[in-house]
């Protein structure tokens, strides 16, 4: 019978060569089982002592070897680790001339190692002086060591190590205390040449510690003037820009007393990377290398930034450097700096900048001397950025990736074009942005075919500042207003004019003659909607804009509005306005006849409802049959619209009046297509916004529509009818005249959905339904709890959201905890204390179970992602029935074994809910919940242990009849 080694070797051979597809991924599910096994720590070991295995199995076994070291080393008896430790360091020897993948591997290996062993079972004083011995006794493998002396603080931070989070702090603290053995060793390394690189970019590992390094001791470290004198060198060292960043970082500090501290150090690196500023410039060098001086520039940018906004003659410097990386060819190395300039704009104008000056007067004459420092920097940037926006010629043929990466690029721009507006002021930058607008306009004057790409890109910028160019800005924007409608039509500089109309809408309004720029910027926008489904795109959404804040002014142009919001409805003009964008327009003739006089107001709404309400009715009149078998599209494309018009017309009587009579449309859609998730999602929709404009003004309407979801719940299910239902309860809950009648929907709803919902696997098939059920419920306890607790539909509730904790579905999941939280919190409303009795008379039968269900789901049966949830609900939970909370707290901790989580974690845990109990904000409590939870989860066994122990899912099934 063939070995285990050998079924690996055959299993790899078939995964890298087999021809057959099914074969291959075979042999991978098998490979990754056995991964899983006991067996694959001494299978793996043999392969990799075996001269005979070839790379691919080295690669494999070493892998292996990692993650189970990582992982499963609880697996392994105690007195294994000592094996297992030399077994390691052999291969780390055996492999030291080997194939670097697998020397990384099993240095990964013995670095995990060392993360979970305390020092003093590590023997030989710990891991760095057994390292320092292993290198003195061995210095043909210095190399080797060397790899693992880089890999081990970068470890401390890699979350895949199943170690406990003491034994992590205390690593850290192993760390630190070595760290003159760690540095002693690279220092040592450095009179070896062939070392040197190697040595560099392990201490720049070790500078990852950060706070755990004396400052003191880093100015006239050996290292430091090596990784320095490194950057003089023809041949720029990767290892010492690295080792240069990350002293960067490490000297950055939040206030000035603590550049006090790192000012020896900051003043022997600066020098140093100022003097390479020429090399920005330098054509002849290696553009990876430039790179790298940029980064660094930019790292002292981001680090310094505080001490830079002082505005001193040395910050200066440094700005003017960033300048000339900002000014590089290579977007990729000029946008290194964006992230400066941002945090620059901060400092400069947020107030808290200036706080330890003390009073107002000092603040503003500071702030205004650091803006007038800076003014001329900015003003650069502006031109420097502003070019990058340019289309390049081959813009349509670049692939869609690539387009992509262009968009991008002009979001990063338009953030920096904002930064300097911000320190600036609109009006200034906009002033610059002009005369680069006008420069490309007027390089065509000569009768040249005019390229538009130049025009366009200042546009872009013009655009993008528009919310800090002030209402009253005459000397530009009016000129702006005027050029617009003479540029050429291209479709690409088209969508940016009517992007640029919208944008400036609200300077349209309050400028004097705003009212004359309207008809030419509407013929304008009018273009767009005929050139292409971009621009179209663009001038519905500027129309919606300059509908919305020159409402007023547009009151006497109602006609034309009409004739171009019915050209776009119909579709059958020249319009390219898609059914989604048509719906910006509905939204600009709804904000316009809010603006109406009411009884202008009511014929108006009625006019702009018949495009859509017309064909609706054409379909039904067609009958049943017809109207069932339409695409869900045909129906939908114009329900939205009804939506968009019940939405924005903010006029709650006509709002009320409209749906009275669609409602007879309405009814018989619901009827016929109640099936149609789609369509039934369209018309909650349009229901909810009416309910919610119209609020009381819906009379018998709202009994009507709430009597149709009723009825059609039982038989379809759809999620959106408890949704529908939601926003009644949110506007009509807590009217007395609808109790009756919202009592009974409650209950019809929640127990039908409770019938739907008995075991877990219903929630993970019907996450909606569970989602908006607990949403619902959710509600009805802020808005309407006198009809919720003492309803015989209450328990049933509580019991349904108990088995659904734990479904994997994120947002059921959360609206279920949320359900549960807001029951536990039920005291913190007057209305609510009244009825404490009521929860507690179905809480407390069945508090046990619950609290065991959250303890499970925060140890496990929850994804991590949802831990803060969880713990909000464990701690509302203790904070609502404190000592009995606690015990119940207590008989589901002690349930988890010792081996997964010792008795001071679990202390530590109760200790948490105990402080809630206690009325201790319930904010700085969730740490030993999430440690509890990092415990439990380390590694699958574990997990699989806990939750073995917990059961959660046999508990919440005992409560359902």
């Amino acid at each position: 019978m063939a070995s285990l080694e050998d079924i690996v070797k055959e299993a790899l051979n078939a995964l890298y060569h087999h021809p057959d597809d099914a074969v291959r991924t075979q042999a991978d599910q098998w490979l990754q089982k056995f991964q899983r096994t006991l067996d694959a720590w001494q299978v793996a070991d043999n392969l990799l002592h075996d001269a005979s295995s070839n790379v691919e199995t080295q690669i494999f076994c070493s892998q292996t070897l990692r993650s189970k070291v990582q992982r499963d080393f609880e697996e392994l008896p105690s007195e294994a680790f000592r094996s297992l430790r030399d077994s390691l360091n052999n291969l780390l020897k055996t492999f030291h001339k080997g194939p670097p993948k697998v020397r990384t591997q099993i240095s990964l290996a013995v670095a995990a190692l060392a993360v979970q062993v305390p020092a003093e079972d590590w023997g030989d004083g710990g891991i760095m002086k057994w390292l320092r011995d292993e290198m003195n006794a061995h210095p043909d493998i210095v190399p080797s060591f060397l790899e693992l002396l880089r890999v081990l603080p970068e470890e401390l931070f890699n979350y895949k190590i199943a170690a406990r989070p003491d034994r992590r702090r205390k690593f850290e603290d192993e760390l630190a205390s070595t760290m003159d053995v760690a540095l002693g060793i690279l220092a040592a390394c450095l009179n070896i040449q062939e070392l040197k690189e190697q040595a560099l970019e392990a201490f720049a590992s070790w500078l990852r510690l950060r706070h755990r390094i004396p400052a003191s001791a880093l100015a006239s470290h050996p290292l430091v003037l090596t990784a320095l004198s490194s950057l003089t060198s023809d041949v720029l060292s990767e290892a010492a820009v690295n080792v240069i960043s990350e002293l960067i970082h490490y000297t950055s500090a939040r206030n000035m007393d603590d550049f006090s501290v790192h000012m020896p150090l900051i003043q022997v690196i600066v020098p140093q990377v100022m003097n390479l500023k020429p090399q920005l410039r330098d054509l002849s060098k290696d553009e990876e290398d430039v790179k790298a001086i940029a980064r660094l520039f930019a790292d002292m940018g981001d680090s310094y930034v505080e001490l830079i906004a002082t505005g001193s003659d040395e910050s200066m410097l440094i700005v003017h450097a960033l300048l000339e990386v900002a000014a590089h060819p290579e977007y990729d190395i000029a946008s290194m700096t964006f992230n400066f300039w941002h945090n620059l704009q901060i400092c400069l104008i947020e107030i808290d900048s200036y706080l330890s000056l003390g009073n107002e007067t000092l603040i503003e004459a500071e702030r205004n001397r650091r803006v007038q420092v800076f003014r001329s920097s900015y003003e650069l940037l502006v031109s420097l950025v502003s070019c990058r926006v340019q289309y390049p010629q081959d813009y349509s043929e670049l692939s869609k990736e690539d387009q992509k990466d262009f968009k991008q690029t002009r979001y990063a721009v338009a953030d920096v074009l904002i930064d300097a507006a911000l320190v600036l002021g609109g009006d200034i930058t906009l002033k610059i942005l002009y005369m680069k607008l006008v420069e490309a306009l007027s390089s065509h004057q000569n009768g040249d075919l005019m390229d538009w790409r130049p025009s366009e890109a200042q546009l872009y910028c013009i655009r993008a500042i528009s919310d800090l160019v002030s209402l009253t800005e005459a000397d530009v924007m009016p000129q702006i207003m005027s050029v617009l409608p003479k540029l050429p039509h291209h479709s690409l500089l088209l969508q940016t004019v009517c992007l640029t109309v919208g944008a400036y809408s609200k300077w349209l309004d309050a400028a004097p003659n705003g009212l004359s720029f309207l008809p030419p910027v509407i013929d304008i926008l009018v273009s767009g909607m005929s050139m292409s489904e971009d621009s179209a795109a663009a001038a519905a959404l500027a129309f919606r804009h300059i509908c919305d804040d020159c409402g007023k002014k547009l009151r006497g142009s109602l006609d034309g509005l009409f004739q171009i919001y019915q050209k776009a409805m119909t579709g059958e003009s020249s319009f390219k306005v898609s059914a989604q964008d048509s719906l910006h327009l509905v939204e600009a003739l709804s904000i316009v006849i809010t603006e109406l006089p009411a009884d202008q107001a009511k014929p108006a709404l009625e006019a702009l409802c018949i495009p859509a309400v017309a064909p609706l009715q054409e379909v039904i009149n067609q009958g049943p049959l017809v109207l069932g078998q339409k695409p869900a599209r045909d129906i939908t494309v114009h329900i939205d619209r009804l939506a968009n018009i019940f939405r924005y017309v903010n006029n709650p009587e006509a709002v009320a009046d409209a749906i009275q009579r669609l409602w007879p449309i309405f009814k018989a859609i619901f009827d016929i297509r109640a099936w149609d998730m789609r369509t039934m999602e369209s018309l909650c929709r349009a229901c909810k916004h009416a309910v919610r404009t119209s609020k009381r003004f819906m009379g018998v309407t709202i009994g009507a529509m709430l009597e149709e979801i009723q009825g059609l719940y039982k038989q379809h299910h759809q999620p959106c009818f408890l949704y529908l239902s939601s926003e009644v309860i949110k506007i009509f809950g807590s009217d007395p005249s609808c109790a009756d009648y919202l009592k009974v929907l409650i209950e019809s709803l929640f127990s039908n959905t409770a019938c739907l919902l008995t075991k877990l696997q219903d929630f993970t098939s019907r996450p909606d339904i569970a989602d908006d059920c607990f949403l619902l419920a959710s509600r009805c306890i802020r808005y309407c709890p006198h009809l919720l607790f003492p309803s015989p539909v209450f328990p049933s509730l509580v019991e349904c959201s108990m088995i659904g904790i734990t479904v994997q579905h994120r947002e059921a999941s959360n609206s279920i905890l949320s359900f549960l939280s807001d029951i536990f919190d039920l005291g913190k409303s007057s209305p609510g204390q009244q009825l404490i009795s009521l929860r507690d008379s179905v809480i407390v039968p069945r508090g046990a179970s619950i609290t065991r269900i959250l303890v499970a789901a925060s140890t496990g049966a929850l994804p991590s992602s949802r831990l803060e949830t969880v713990a909000y609900a464990l701690l509302a939970l203790s904070r609502a029935y404190g000592a009995k909370a606690l015990e119940w707290a207590k008989d589901s901790v002690s349930l988890i074994p010792v081996s997964a989580a010792t008795d001071m974690e679990k202390s530590r845990f109760l200790q948490a809910l105990s402080d809630a109990a206690s009325g201790v904000d319930i904010k700085g409590l969730t740490i030993p919940i999430e440690e509890l939870s990092e415990v439990c989860r380390r590694n699958r066994r574990v997990q699989e242990i806990v939750q073995e122990a917990l059961r959660p899912l046999e508990l919440n099934m005992g409560y359902v009849s």
